[in-house]
Parts: structure tokens; C-alpha cells; sequence
């Protein structure tokens, strides 16, 4: 366990994808699928900081819902605007998109629901384009988003908070700097028409002072709550959103 988190890839305590035989699933599970990024999160935090979010939130998720399946995270996401930076890694809209439709019809051929647990905004529109396309072709599909209120919009308080908690050895703790401070709505436009890295050249949107592990297990605690509940529902939108 690292910070509250299974380290191993097989998770063995729990029912994983990766670490089971196909005897040991359970008969048409859900199979709950963390969507991350491999993008920047400022000189404090790493490249992988959306995908282990998403992990956590799943793993955690997963222990409190009858047979529901752990599967391996899927890495890479939409983050264009943050290509300007060394390190990230894009698949773009279009791609991930397409992605995301052909591994619901796999795996919803023995899943009996499939959801996917995003850890990156920019990831929205891919999700909503292929999970709409997936349930109307009959397949039982949602995503949830890893959402917390009142969170600064990119590697400020919210996400090392987060990290402190789920991955503290991975946090630069010395590196940690403020960047842009503005709401999130004010730099909407610039974001869009030119990348984050002439919005904020460290590549935060916020300021992680003040950042604790205590708070990330707060956050992450009541993400998990939410996200169990609204699994237990089954209520879904029409943009394939898991409501809750």
C-alpha cells in the first residue's frame, strides 16, 4: 500500500481485470475502467497525476460495490492544450473517442455494465460522443466524472492534495509554486485559442499552498461516497453521464 493505495498491478485483494483468471469473474459484472491523461501538472506533480486519480477513485469505488470489476487504466487522453509542455502525450478527441467505442463493444460482450471513471476534463467531449453511441447501440455504458467542489482548476491545492495523499512520494514538494491565479472562466478563451502554457508558463491554474494529504483523503473520501451511491442508482443522462 502506498498512501492508502494498492502499488501492485494486480491489486490482488480486490477484484481486478488485470489479476484474474477469466474462471474468477464474476458472471456480467460492472467493469469499472479509470480514464487518465499523460499530461503536465506543473514542476510539483507528474505526468501521470489524472490517471492516478482516476485510479484511486476506482479502486476505492470497486470495494464497495457488489461484483464490480477493477480493469487497468487507460492512460492516455485529449490533452492538446497542454502540448506545448515537454511530457505530455495526446491522443486527441477524435481517437480517444474512437477508442472508447471499440472497448465497450468488446468488453460489454461479458461486462454486463461498463464504466469509466474520468480523470481529465479534457477528455469531455470523447466521453460524450462515444458513450452516448455505445448505449445506443444497446450496451449498458456510463462514465463519472472526478469532480470536487470548490477545486482549482489544474495542479493547484486540489489535485496535490490529492497526490499527497494517494502517491506522496511522487510530489515535489520542494517545486511547488503558485501559477495563474484567475477563475478558471476568465481564462477560458485564451486556454482554448492558444494552450495552457501561455495562460500560465509553470502550467498551474491555482496554487497549491496550503495542500495537505489530510484534505486529499477528504476529497477522495467523499468522491468515492458519491461515486458508490450513484453506481447503486444506475441513473444515466444523455451525454452517458453517471448522475450523482
Amino acid at each position: 500500500m502506498v498512501g492508502g493505495r494498492r502499488s501492485s498491478y494486480y491489486a490482488a485483494a480486490m477484484p481486478s481485470l488485470a489479476g484474474a483468471a477469466w474462471p474468477e469473474l464474476p458472471d456480467r459484472p460492472l467493469l469499472v475502467v479509470p480514464l487518465g491523461a499523460v499530461e503536465q501538472h506543473g514542476p510539483h506533480l507528474p505526468l501521470g497525476t489524472d490517471t492516478v486519480i482516476a485510479t484511486a477513485s476506482a479502486e476505492a469505488a470497486v470495494e464497495l460495490v457488489d461484483d464490480a470489476v477493477l480493469a487497468p487504466a487507460l492512460a492516455y487522453g485529449a490533452s492538446g492544450e497542454h502540448e506545448d509542455f515537454p511530457g505530455t502525450v495526446s491522443l486527441g478527441t477524435e481517437a480517444l473517442a474512437g477508442l472508447l467505442v471499440e472497448y465497450g463493444r468488446s468488453a460489454c460482450r461479458w461486462a454486463g455494465r461498463l464504466l469509466i471513471v474520468n480523470g481529465h476534463g479534457g477528455n469531455l467531449e470523447a466521453l460524450r460522443g462515444a458513450v452516448p453511441r455505445l448505449r445506443s447501440e444497446g450496451r449498458d455504458v456510463a462514465w463519472f466524472p472526478c469532480g470536487f467542489s470548490g477545486a482549482d482548476a489544474h495542479a493547484g491545492r486540489t489535485e496535490t492534495s490529492l497526490m499527497l495523499h494517494v502517491e506522496p512520494r511522487a510530489v515535489r514538494r520542494d517545486r511547488a509554486v503558485p501559477g495563474e491565479t484567475a477563475p478558471i472562466g476568465e481564462l477560458l478563451p485564451r486556454l482554448r485559442a492558444d494552450g495552457v502554457r501561455a495562460v500560465s508558463p509553470n502550467g498551474v491554474l491555482g496554487d497549491p499552498a496550503g495542500a495537505s494529504a489530510d484534505e486529499g483523503a477528504g476529497l477522495l473520501g467523499a468522491l468515492t461516497a458519491r461515486l458508490a451511491a450513484a453506481v447503486r442508482t444506475w441513473d444515466v443522462d444523455g451525454a452517458g453521464r453517471l448522475r450523482g
